[in-house]
């Protein structure tokens, strides 16, 4: 009689999730627009778009994830898998902060590459692109290897290795295709996976809930999370933060896939589909995969004969053999849609390479708005790492979590630095920059120790990197884009033929921080330095230094001069044009007013470590006079005058006078 009850409420309580499930994608699929829609000639996806191409790509590691961390870590493994998604949920706000930093600075896209270009320069791009690629490169042969073993294990060529090995390269090919049909066709294929996706996996969540007192759960549970702990009761803290750090290197690529959003965000229309495709990430398999590993690692199973089938395995034991096989079907499709995840991702990559080079044969569209070539170099590139590797990825596996954990600290590293120079004024979605600082030294831990524990996996990541970035270095000595930006600015000599034309006895320059338009306003005209006494356009220069990667900021007037941050740093750059100075106008008097900011303190804080150097220069330049100071424009000063002129006349009328 318990068993027919227990029987009788798991029959009923996936009744209602099916009927739940069903009326929730009718209603879905019945909604305009709602993975593609067509504006401004073009196709752009939505954020549950790209949210469900990269969940696939995410979804993937239900499959081998829990197998592999319990090999390493044992039972505790469960803990772990849901610190390290509570870790890698915190990091996706970050990704988010970083989205919106390359949409103001107008980079669509690119992700980690067009990041670590904007920051850090096309050397550290280079090692971007590397350990991205590697990613992508051993996600679509494994996937593709793994899809097929998974597909054929209840068929008799499931000893036939040639049979797997073409049947890999077969499934490879069809994913290309796809792509090449276009982003349209590819998005709703994917979400008609998704479907079958969360069926099958739902209901296998709900089953093992409702079997979890039945199979003896609970207590394996307890004794799990006491021997995670265990470890940290000896030992310094020194040695706690050890373990816990191998631990999370270990379970860091269940999620290997969160960086695709924003490789992949020239596909979206802004950052705030950014968001939201973050948001539904954490909702659906942020929570879905540790869940699954705890009702799986507490399950009663001999993990050391059912490593490879864990999850299908314990499908079977909950609802049957059949059930089992439907099981390990979806792994096969959703590995199929990991693949899927690295041509897109991949191409956009290369895409903004491309087009940051100017190799524009390469990124050429066919009719349904396709990168056909990048997708058939791709595919090409990847049957021949299956081809040369015989299909066993062991040794390339190593260099999966590498390269990931490499790209995540070349982010974040990249962010730490960026909100550190230009502060929050320029961004509206921010997060702090403790938190980001604690995650990048948690991402780097893990990265230094699996450098030291995957010694081959490093060296063959360490050969791709030098590849690239030898290749990409020769490159960008011809091609790269801040040739022009450099070429564009300002020079020395503009400077002072300008100030020549001048006869007044002093002369005033004013630096001033290059800074982007808020909202589509243009950056207004220096005012309120000329109406004061002594100074005017001609006897004053507005000097602005600029980041060639980050392009030629406008010219507001006249006498504003524009000048590259390229080989020198900022203080060698103000040495030289005030060496100038002092060689071309000897009997002048030279103001020099540098500006001070009024945002955060931490922006000040930075500003301050960045003027250390600068505070020396009247002693190199004593015959100059040195003002630091806050001016605001004339605009706001005109409106506070009128505002209180409002208010006097306001107070005299009420008062009865004129």
């Amino acid at each position: 009689m318990p068993g027919c009850r227990d029987n009788l409420v798991k029959a009923l309580a996936l009744i209602v999730l099916n009927l739940v499930l069903s009326g929730l994608f009718i209603f879905l699929l019945t909604r305009r627009e709602l993975l593609t829609y067509h504006q401004k000639r073009r196709w752009w996806l939505t954020w549950l778009a790209i949210g469900v191409i990269t969940l696939m790509d995410e979804f993937t590691s239900i499959f081998y994830v829990p197998a592999e961390a319990y090999r390493f870590i044992g039972p505790g493994a469960l803990v772990f898998i849901a610190l390290t998604s509570l870790l890698i949920r915190f990091m996706s706000t970050r990704f988010t902060e970083i989205g919106e930093i390359l949409e103001r600075n107008n980079i669509i896209g690119g992700g980690v590459y067009s990041f670590s270009y904007l920051v850090l320069g096309p050397v550290i791009s280079f090692v971007a692109v590397a350990s991205i690629m590697v990613d992508y490169t051993i996600t679509a042969c494994i996937s593709a290897v793994s899809a097929v073993a998974n597909a054929i294990s209840f068929t008799p060529y499931a000893s036939s290795y040639p049979f797997q090995l073409w049947a890999s390269l077969g499934v490879l090919w069809l994913v290309a295709g796809l792509n090449i049909a276009g982003i349209k066709a590819n998005a709703r294929f994917t979400f008609g996976v998704f479907i079958l996706a969360a069926f099958v996996i739902l209901n296998l969540v709900v089953s093992g809930l409702v079997d979890f007192g039945k199979l003896g759960a609970p207590a394996r549970l307890q004794a799990a999370v006491a021997g995670a702990f265990k470890t940290m009761e000896r030992g310094s803290w020194l040695d706690h933060y050890g373990a816990v750090i191998s631990h999370i290197a270990f379970c860091i690529l269940a999620y290997s896939g969160i960086e695709s959003v924003i490789q992949t965000a020239g596909l979206v229309r802004g950052w705030r589909d950014i968001r939201k495709a973050y948001w539904f990430l954490a909702l659906t398999v942020g929570l879905i995969t540790p869940l699954i590993a705890v009702l799986a690692l507490t399950a009663p199973i001999d993990f050391a004969r059912h490593e490879m089938d864990l999850i299908p395995h314990f499908a079977a034991l909950l609802n049957g053999r059949g059930f089992g096989f439907l099981v390990a079907v979806l792994a096969a499709f959703t590995l199929t849609m990991a693949i899927n995840t690295a041509f897109v991702a991949s191409s956009e990559l290369m895409e903004r390479a491309a087009a940051r080079y100017r190799f524009h044969w390469l990124i050429a569209v066919n009719r349904q708005d396709s990168l056909y070539r990048i997708h058939l170099l791709n595919a090409t590139f990847f049957s021949v790492i299956i081809l040369i590797t015989g299909a066993q990825q062991a040794l390339l596996a190593d260099m999966y979590a590498i390269g990931l954990l490499a790209s995540f600290c070349i982010n974040l590293g990249a962010l730490l630095i960026y909100r550190y120079y230009q502060g929050t004024s320029e961004i509206e979605y921010y997060t702090n920059r403790v938190g980001t600082l604690c995650l990048w030294i948690i991402l780097v831990s893990c990265f230094v120790f699996l450098a030291a524990v995957k010694v081959h996996g490093t060296i063959l990541w360490a050969s791709v990197t030098t590849l690239v970035l030898f290749a990409g270095l020769m490159v960008a000595r011809r091609r790269a884009p801040e040739i022009q930006a450099i070429a564009r600015g300002d020079a020395l000599e503009d400077l002072a033929a300008y100030l020549r034309d001048c006869r007044s006895e002093a002369v005033y320059l004013f630096f001033r921080r290059a800074k982007e338009p808020k909202h589509g306003m243009e950056e207004k005209a220096p005012g309120r330095e000329r109406v004061q006494r002594g100074i005017s356009g001609k006897n004053s220069a507005y000097i602005t230094f600029y980041s060639p990667r980050r392009g030629l900021p406008p010219k507001i007037g006249p006498n504003h001069f524009r000048f590259p941050l390229s080989q020198m740093s900022l203080y060698q750059e103000i040495v030289a044009i005030l060496e100038m100075m002092e060689s071309e106008f000897p009997d002048r008097k030279v103001v020099v007013v540098i500006g001070w900011p009024l945002s955060s303190w931490l922006d000040r804080f930075s500003i301050t470590i960045r003027y250390l150097h600068i505070m020396r220069l009247p002693r190199r330049f004593p015959g100059f006079e040195f003002i630091m100071r806050y001016v605001t424009s004339v605009p706001l000063a005109e409106e506070k005058t009128l505002a209180k002129r409002a208010a006097r006349e306001k107070t005299g009328r009420k008062a009865g006078g004129p």
